[in-house]
């Protein structure tokens, strides 16, 4: 009750973020590590881009159920195949299979032409009276598919880094570690969502999870910018009240700026299909996340500096 009524009398603003950095800062915690041991142990389901293989993208004029697909695939002896629904419609799936490696590049590509003729020709005789449409084939060579993954998790490895640099310079170099940890907050807690709900990491995925990095940077160095600006006008005040006055200031900026951007990917979500959906759904979490991280992470680490004497000294 005292520390409420010494929160009204230093004139924070209408909500105390700051005190409720203890609770907040152990949830996002707790969200990490679940998040990180979550990935570990489920480990990401790579999409054809990372993992390698092919994919035949099937639509029907009519309803197929899933089980009889799998049932022509295994009739086809397909390997290591995997059947999904393309934007949960039952007349239109992703057929992805991993050709087993030839002694020769020539003689995997054999393997792969003869199945994909085979799954064509098939398909058409099985499902006549439902009209399969073959509207894509794609393959990626494992080889070529392990080295995008590694490309791309550098990507976000030095998009980090750079960060860390330019926030270091375009602000007093202790405000640096709170924007990484805020940034590795949002794309580790998306990531584990998003493999959580059974979707797939590829190149799209991880370029939406870039996207939100820099989202969520912009959010925060408008929340440092605030501050900044705020601790100019408020010298003799403590960093605690500082923080609090900066993020009460730029309260209705966040919401008004976040809640459009989130209603735009939440339409695209619900009306889009496939990549864009995926992309979409991705977006909806890196933004609640990302506002969310800006406010109880990024802003409240300047405070955990500042209780370790690395940010000066509050002055009374």
């Amino acid at each position: 009750m005292a520390q409420n009524q010494d929160t009204k009398a230093e004139g924070y603003g209408r909500f105390d973020f700051v005190g409720k950095v203890n609770i907040f800062g152990g949830i996002s915690a707790l969200l990490v590590i679940a998040s990180l041991i979550f990935l570990a142990v489920k480990g990401i389901k790579y999409g054809i881009d990372f993992a390698g293989g092919t994919e035949v993208q099937v639509r029907f004029a009519k309803t197929v159920t899933i089980e009889e697909l799998r049932s022509f695939v295994t009739e086809k002896n397909v390997p290591n195949v995997d059947l999904q629904s393309f934007g949960g419609d039952t007349s239109e799936y992703v057929i992805r299979f991993q050709v087993p490696e030839g002694a020769t590049d020539k003689e995997t590509n054999d393997r792969q032409n003869e199945l994909v003729t085979g799954i064509r020709t098939g398909l058409d005789e099985k499902f006549a009276d439902r009209q399969p449409e073959i509207r894509r084939v794609d393959s990626v060579g494992p080889q070529v598919g392990g080295e995008l993954k590694r490309s791309g998790f550098l990507a976000v490895f030095y998009c980090l880094l750079i960060i860390l640099i330019y926030v270091s310079l375009r602000f007093d170099y202790k405000y640096a570690p709170g924007a990484v940890v805020c940034l590795a907050h949002d794309a580790i807690i998306t990531l584990a969502i998003f493999v959580a709900v059974g979707k797939e990491v590829n190149i799209p995925i991880l370029a939406a999870i870039l996207t939100l990095i820099g989202y969520s940077l912009n959010d925060t160095i408008v929340v440092f910018d605030r501050i900044r600006e705020t601790e100019g006008a408020f010298h003799e005040k403590s960093t605690r009240f500082i923080i609090n006055h900066a993020i009460n200031e730029m309260l209705e900026r966040t919401i008004i700026t976040s809640g459009t951007t989130f209603v735009s990917a939440l339409f695209l979500y619900i009306f889009a299909d496939g990549t864009v959906s995926d992309i979409a759904f991705a977006m909806c979490v890196g933004i609640f996340f990302g506002t969310y991280s800006s406010i109880y992470v990024a802003a409240p680490f300047a405070l955990f500096m500042d209780k370790l004497k690395v940010l000066k000294p509050a002055k009374a």
